[in-house]
């Protein structure tokens, strides 16, 4: 694998061509300009939507605005991702921010208004216009919101506070993308090397334990050093959401975030209840692994190597793309041929170079297309990466293809279906198209391992969430200190006695950046859940599958989460889906038991 020092050096065909959005800055400049025009008209409707027309003006003006608007931010957005040093694409985005600023207390008035209107005046409303039958269905679910929302004066102050709110998380992503240094370590030839992420994920693995051990250190070092500073973030970021969920009425921060997409707070529960309940193959995973290691304990930094050595490969970005081609078969040649056409038209940015923002996404713009980023590093959990983040792009692909604007994002909770649906189809795929003994251990033991990183990991941080916003709407205290115990609590919990904790494992919070976007971690394992049922269904190549799959896709945001997956044969209001997960997770260690 090549190392780029700087981002000039990666190939042209591995970064993405953001002139799909504008096609240069000036182009940017006159839509940012534009939107201040639209941002007063928009203003101009408070007070002044007196009858249907006028309504059906504010909503289309308002939809075109906030169209324009996403594509003004995105195209900043994109630009500080692929380097978070670049000041003047700092610059770019801060003005991006005011503008969304002054965009949401424009239309704040909306929703208060709309909710001191008599549905019955609104039905009429909706019969004299033709054209707000469009936007039936969302004026109507605004009705639902409507012991949370606020007065016009206090939902246009905390459209103002809204910078101040997210300054928590960008405070933290500052510090965890743009500031932190890890230093230097050694490799196995005793070569000196910086430790970026996507280094540490490699030597993370190392057969050598020493190297294994320097890398984990060297890796949690800064954390350890700003754990209060990162605590103080973090602490901002769950209180800020408690108040939020109070001023609007919520009986929890949980349930506030639940609301949306009108999930029970018993499913929240239940995930935790089940896998805690089913807890014990974990358990002698753990076991497993010390032993096949013939380690004297058991320690973090050794539950990512191989358990099965000698196969480990290279796998080119090249020769990744065709395996996740031939492995989403069963999803149709429509499917396959689209996201070929995805590498040729450069929707994705591939490489780690220095400051890139760390990690991997898919972006949706509607209008344009997805957007792809990923630190490739030419190995497998790279591949699983990529195929992960391009079930995320064909789901964007889908929804934006068959859906109107207004019903085209679909909900996270459903987006981690359509991700997990690709990666267990590809190891599935691998399993079954090697002969090589070896390498099936490799591939069952990589099987078991995302599988503990995607479900069990996940539900381990819904925990810590869960706990520590309890805490604070109880008045408790956040700190540092609170935060180390809640999670080195939860972690042993979860990984049973066979592990020796070392000092670092208690501030592994404090590296998490999904902590600030709250209670979104548990739809990884709702979602793993829901998309290994949907996979072998897949593999069983009935065709009345793959076309309620695809319906599935294409779906947006068309009704709730909970009933889109009902027609794909998942109902995450009843037990079984996780318990057959975790069965299967069972079947799945008993398996590597017996090689």
């Amino acid at each position: 694998m090549t190392a780029y020092k700087s981002r000039d050096d990666v190939p042209l065909e591995e970064k993405w061509d953001l002139s799909d959005i504008y096609s240069d800055v000036s182009e940017w400049e006159k839509d940012l300009q534009s939107l201040e025009g639209q941002i007063k008209k928009l203003k101009e409707f408070d007070g002044n939507i007196n009858n249907a027309k006028s309504l059906f003006d504010y909503l289309s003006l308002s939809e075109e605005t906030s169209y324009t608007y996403k594509k003004v931010y995105v195209y900043t957005m994109l630009q500080v991702d692929i380097d978070t040093r670049d000041t003047k694409a700092q610059a770019l985005q801060a003005r991006a921010q005011t503008l969304g600023v002054k965009l949401s207390s424009a239309t704040s008035f909306f929703t208060p208004f709309l909710l001191s209107l008599e549905e019955s005046t609104l039905k009429n409303y909706i019969k004299d216009v033709e054209g707000l039958k469009y936007f039936e269905e969302d004026l109507y679910e605004a009705y639902r919101y409507k012991k949370h929302v606020l007065s016009k004066e206090k939902e246009e102050l905390l459209s103002e506070l809204g910078e101040s709110f997210s300054a928590p998380s960008n405070t933290f992503g500052m510090i965890n993308n743009a500031d932190i240094k890890f230093g230097e370590v050694s490799k196995k030839n005793g070569e000196k090397v910086e430790l970026t992420r996507g280094m540490y994920s490699k030597l993370i693995e190392d057969e050598d334990r020493s190297v294994r051990r320097e890398a984990y250190k060297a890796y949690y070092k800064p954390y350890v050093q700003l754990n209060n500073t990162i605590a103080s973030t973090l602490s901002a970021a769950i209180k800020n959401n408690v108040t939020l969920s109070k001023v609007r009425h919520y009986p929890t921060a949980l349930e506030k975030s639940l609301f949306s997409d009108l999930v029970p707070k018993e499913v929240y529960d239940n995930l935790i209840t089940a896998t805690k309940a089913n807890i014990e193959p974990l358990h002698r995973y753990a076991k497993i692994r010390k032993e096949i290691l013939g380690l004297p304990d058991l320690r973090q930094y050794d539950l990512n190597v191989p358990l099965v050595k000698g196969v480990k490969e290279e796998i080119t970005f090249d020769e990744a793309y065709d395996l996740m081609l031939q492995s989403l078969a069963p999803l149709g040649e429509e499917y396959v041929e689209t996201l070929r056409s995805f590498k040729q038209k450069r929707y994705f940015d591939v490489r780690e170079t220095p400051g890139k923002r760390s990690g991997a996404y898919n972006l949706g713009l509607y209008g344009v297309h997805p957007f792809v980023l990923l630190n490739h590093q030419d190995d497998l959990d790279s591949l699983f990466t990529l195929v992960h983040e391009c079930g995320h792009a064909m789901h964007s692909w889908y929804s934006s293809k068959h859906q109107p604007q207004i019903s085209a994002g679909y909900s996270i909770f459903v987006a981690e279906v359509a991700s997990t649906v690709n990666e267990i189809l590809l190891i599935r795929y691998l399993l079954t198209h090697t002969e090589d003994d070896k390498k099936k251990k490799h591939l069952l033991n990589h099987f078991i391992d995302s599988f503990r990183g995607t479900m069990f990991t996940q539900v381990m941080f819904s925990e810590f969430e869960k706990v520590t916003h309890e805490k604070a709407e109880k008045g408790e205290p956040l700190n540092a200190e609170v935060f180390n115990e809640v999670y080195e609590q939860i972690f042993r919990e979860f990984n049973g006695d066979e592990l020796v904790f070392d000092d670092e494992v208690k501030y592994g919070w404090s590296r998490i950046p999904h902590f600030y976007r709250p209670f979104y971690v548990y739809k990884y394992a709702t979602g793993y859940a829901s998309a290994i049922h949907i996979a072998d269904q897949l593999l069983e190549g009935k065709e009345e599958t793959r076309e309620k799959y695809l319906k599935f896709l294409k779906s947006g945001s068309s009704d709730y989460p909970l009933e889109l997956l009902k027609e794909t044969g998942v109902d995450l209001t009843k037990p079984e889906p996780i318990q057959n997960a975790l069965t299967i997770f069972g079947e799945l260690v008993d398996e590597f038991s017996k090689l």
